[in-house]
Parts: structure tokens; C-alpha cells; sequence
């Protein structure tokens, strides 16, 4: 069966919507599709051999009748130009290379290639996984997979975002490199730990970056020595096809601690965070600082009085809104040494990368989270334990721009799609106020900025939201990735309105030469699953 998901405006997703409930296989009570069609999205079910075809001849069709009815036909169409210089990228599945280095799903992700170059979009962002690349052994690169993802792009005429990924991942299942793994089963404390001592294992504590734990070489040898391999691996690509690359920085790729990692047990309402300075080289650390600066017994761990991970600011006394430890001596001590750690790490991950990439022609950028939470708060609490010292009396973000700054990099912001009108009004959350004052001190140091939204299953509002933040006058986003491909994507419930956005951001005009002739084949399969193949992934990394 063939079905286009191509909608070009709101009166046409409710004829889509008709047609869909027409041939049977749409239901909107149900999360995928009708079984009597034995068309599934539902990464529940699985099918062995059937699938949905994306008609490429639909694009076509709706790009002809949508300039008629405005009567822009030109005889020389032109190729899209952003409004207001926005570039619009679309993320690949975060699986899109396998665990062991093959490429999943190839004909659904080359019919949706496919279907981005002709709605007008300008590329794709691949996460390039650590733990897939160099997987058995520091030092052993394999980059087969991902040099296929490049290739298949290149061929589609699409540009590249590259995101070194230095971390490990949940859903899908990505974990670090094998050996790192087996180090850190001797070694525990090369991870973040909570006061409890549990370890944080998706990611390397930022206090290892200069000891030689990884079999004699540091985490930032070991960093340098992938960006090179990589680099020299990919260098026919450099400037052309791939423009772009984003080193990782922490957790799921951000510039923080994974302070609120557990998750919530209070639903919507998250909670403050925990501080994660408890493996023995991040309390060797504060021990040295606390001495240095004539206090040592404020060096003996972190703050007594911090809430658990689902605690509220007001449930202890270090984040309480007047009078908490927070706006003491000892508390501007730790957090000032807290967040400077991370400040630190930060910048020499992107000195690295900017080193390593100084004559390629690319763009280096890193990611810094939108820690929303709270903020209406004099404290921040959530902000704080995540390592951004941000409070009612001290930006945070100016520093940090700075060092973005001083090494030349975009910073990356997710959750452009996120609106205070439709966050809990317990949670004291502004991500409109956070975006703003993260976006002003960017303008201030004339660092540019690429913008995200938090999730492919979509905020309420999200779309009208990403667009304000895209058109708004501020001018400083210059490109925005939407996070990312996968099943959900590109069904109905949610593909029509994607390319609403699209439409209203680049207004496209297709060159005649970019439409498959009637005798070509234009539909690719988009398998929905096999006992082989895995679901297409569609989480942010």
C-alpha cells in the first residue's frame, strides 16, 4: 500500500485525516494503526513483510497545486531561501547505526531523506556514538556505518550536522566503550556520584578529565584522539556535506551534571535535583579548594541541607526562599566551586574540538540544557544542582557565553517548543524567561545560537512556539534541528503539521529538476518492523 503523509495545509491534514480513515488503517482512539491493514507504527506490534510507502509523486503534486492557488508559478522556480536566514535541520534516529555498526532501516530512512530534500529541507544531524565507534578498544575506530549515513546524505544533496556523542543512552540502548565499561566495574569513581554513592554511569565524571584512568591516557587525550581519527575518516565530507559538528559535553550530549537523572515520583512536578559531587575525585577537589581558601572543614562533601532528587526547594533548608544556605558564605562557596568545574570542563571540551577542527570548514557548537524548573524561585534550585550558578542576584549564563565565545562555538539550546502557559504552575517554570535570558547574554558576546525543541511527541503548542522563537526580532538563532526522525515523525498524527512548519519557515519554490519523472520509482518502503530490523528511535540526543 502506498499513503502520503505530505500535508501542506490545515484544511488538507482534515482531508488527510478523511482519506486515512477511508482506507481503513487510521484510527485516532488507537497509538498506531488498524490491524486489518497489518500497517503498524506502534513499536508494540511488529509485521514481517508489510509496510507504508511514502509517495514522493504526493510532494510533487502538493508543491504544483499549492502554487496554482497562489499563482506563484514561475518557469525558473528557485530552491528554498530560510526566512530571516533560519536553517532547518531534521535529526536522524538516534539508532540509525546499529550497536554493530550497520545501518538500520536503510530504505525507511533513505524515503525520508527523500521527502526532507523535497519539502525544502537544508540537512540532517547524525549522533555519532562513542561507544559504537570506538567500541572494543582505545584506539580501535571503526567508522563503517557512520561513513554510509554520510554517503546516503551527500547523494541526497542534504547538508550534515555531526553530534560527537560521549555519552551512553537508555532508549535506544547505546552504551560507552566496552573498555571504558570494564575500567569503570574497577574503578567506579571515574563516574558522577550522588551523596547515597550511586553512580551515574552514562558518562565520565568531569573530574577525570585530566587523570590518566583510561589505561594511562586521560578522558581528554582519549576525546582528542577520536576527534582526530574522525576528522582524518571523514575529511572528503568536511565542508561540503558535513558543516557542521557539535562535541558533547556531558550528559545526553549537554554542558551539565546529571542532577536529575532519577526519575520523578511527584508526576508532573519535578523535583530540585541532587548535587553530584560524591566520587572521590570531585571531593578530593573541594577538599584542595576548601583549603586553599582558609576553610577546610567546608571541604568534607556537599551541602548537609540539599533535598533528594525529588525533594521541593522548602523541604530543606539550603534551597528555602529566604534566609536558605544558599545566600550564605559556605553557599556561594560550594556553588561557586561547583559550577566553576563544570565551566571548566566545559571549556576545555570545546577548546579541543575547535583545535582539532581549527582548519576544517566547519562550525563547532555545544549543547547547554534549558533546566527550566523553578525558576520563578530566588534560588534555582534546579539550576544549581545541574551546575549553573543562577540566581536572583548572579547570571549564570554570561560566563558560560563567554566561554563559547572565546573558543569561537555556537551553543546549541533544546526546548524552543516549551511555553510557560503549559508548564505546572507548582513548578514555578519559565523556559520563555530562561530562553530569554540564555539568548541576552549570547547577544552579548556575539555568540550564535541553534535551537532545538525537546521532543519529537511534541509540547503543547510546540509548533506556533518554535516559530516564535525562530521569527521573533532577537535575529540570534540561525539554524534549528527538529528532534528527530522515526516512526512517530512521520505519521499522520504528527507529519502534517511538520511540514506546516516547514512551509512557514522557508516558504519553498522546488527546481523542476528536484521532481522524479512519472516512469522513475518513487516510493521507498518504510518497513514498520521485523524480527530483524529495529524501530526507528526518535529521542533526543
Amino acid at each position: 500500500m502506498e499513503v502520503s503523509v505530505i500535508g501542506t495545509s490545515q484544511a488538507q491534514i482534515g482531508r488527510a485525516r478523511l482519506a486515512y480513515r477511508k482506507l481503513g488503517f487510521y484510527n485516532p482512539a488507537a497509538q498506531g494503526f488498524s490491524r486489518t491493514t497489518r500497517i503498524c507504527f506502534d513499536h508494540s506490534q511488529r509485521w514481517r513483510t508489510d509496510g507504508v510507502r511514502f509517495s514522493l509523486n504526493a510532494v510533487h503534486s502538493e508543491v504544483l497545486r499549492s502554487e496554482k492557488v497562489s499563482g506563484d508559478v514561475s518557469t525558473s522556480a528557485r530552491r528554498s531561501k530560510p526566512v530571516d536566514g533560519v536553517r532547518l535541520y531534521v535529526g536522524l534516529p538516534l539508532d540509525v547505526v546499529s550497536d554493530c555498526n550497520t545501518l538500520n532501516q536503510v530504505k525507511a530512512v533513505s524515503a525520508g531523506l527523500k521527502a526532507l530534500k523535497l519539502m525544502g529541507v537544508d540537512g540532517v544531524e547524525l549522533p555519532v556514538w562513542w561507544g559504537i565507534a570506538e567500541k572494543e578498544a582505545m584506539g580501535k575506530y571503526d567508522w563503517s556505518g557512520y561513513l554510509a549515513v554520510a554517503e546516503m546524505v551527500q547523494k541526497m544533496g542534504l547538508k550534515l550536522h555531526v553530534s560527537l556523542c560521549f555519552h551512553a543512552s537508555k532508549q535506544p540502548k547505546v552504551s560507552l566503550p566496552q573498555w571504558v565499561s570494564q575500567i569503570g566495574e574497577v574503578q567506579p569513581d571515574i563516574f558522577h556520584t550522588d551523596r547515597l554513592g550511586q553512580h551515574y554511569k552514562e558518562c565520565l565524571s568531569l573530574a577525570v578529565d585530566d587523570l590518566p584512568v583510561l589505561d594511562g591516557k586521560t578522558p581528554i587525550q582519549v576525546y582528542h584522539d577520536f576527534c582526530e581519527s574522525f576528522k582524518t575518516s571523514f575529511s572528503h565530507f568536511m565542508g561540503s556535506t558535513i558543516t557542521g559538528i557539535s562535541m558533547g559535553l556531558g550528559p545526553d550530549g549537554e554542558l551539565r551534571y546529571p542532577s536529575h537523572h532519577r526519575v520523578s515520583k511527584r508526576g508532573k512536578v519535578p523535583g530540585v535535583g541532587e548535587f553530584q559531587c560524591y566520587d572521590k575525585n570531585m571531593l578530593s577537589l573541594l577538599k584542595q579548594h576548601a583549603e586553599a581558601t582558609g576553610n577546610p572543614y567546608w571541604g568534607l562533601g556537599g551541602p548537609h541541607d540539599a533535598p533528594q532528587y525529588d525533594g521541593m526547594p522548602n523541604s530543606n533548608n539550603f534551597f528555602r526562599e529566604h534566609g536558605g544556605s544558599w545566600e550564605t558564605p559556605y553557599g556561594d562557596f560550594f556553588l561557586s566551586w561547583y559550577s566553576n568545574q563544570l565551566m571548566s570542563h566545559g571549556s576545555s571540551l570545546l577548546s579541543l574540538a575547535s583545535t582539532v577542527f581549527c582548519n576544517s570548514p566547519v562550525t563547532i557548537s555545544g549543547k547547554v540544557p534549558v533546566v527550566h524548573s523553578w525558576y520563578k524561585t530566588r534560588s534555582h534550585p534546579s539550576e544549581l544542582t545541574a551546575g549553573f550558578y543562577n540566581t536572583v542576584d548572579k547570571d549564570g549564563y554570561e560566563r558560560i557565553a563567554e566561554i563559547f565565545a572565546k573558543n569561537s562555538c555556537k551553543m546549541i539550546l533544546p526546548g524552543m517548543d516549551l511555553s510557560d502557559d503549559h508548564q505546572p504552575q507548582e513548578s514555578l517554570s519559565s523556559p520563555e524567561l530562561l530562553l530569554a535570558q540564555i539568548k541576552s547574554a549570547c547577544r552579548k558576546r556575539g555568540v550564535q545560537i541553534s535551537g532545538q525543541n525537546s521532543s519529537v511527541s511534541g509540547a503543547p503548542g510546540g509548533f506556533e512556539q518554535v516559530k516564535k522563537n525562530l521569527l521573533g526580532e532577537d535575529g540570534v538563532v540561525d539554524l534549528f534541528t527538529y528532534q528527530r526522525m522515526g516512526a512517530y515523525f512521520f505519521s499522520p498524527e504528527h507529519f502534517p503539521s511538520f511540514t506546516e512548519l516547514v512551509r512557514s519557515l522557508s516558504q519553498p519554490e522546488m527546481l523542476w529538476d528536484d521532481m522524479p519523472n512519472e516512469e522513475e520509482e518513487v516510493g521507498e518502503s518504510l518497513p514498520v518492523g521485523s524480527s530483524s530490523d529495529k524501530n526507528l528511535q526518535m529521542q533526543v540526543a
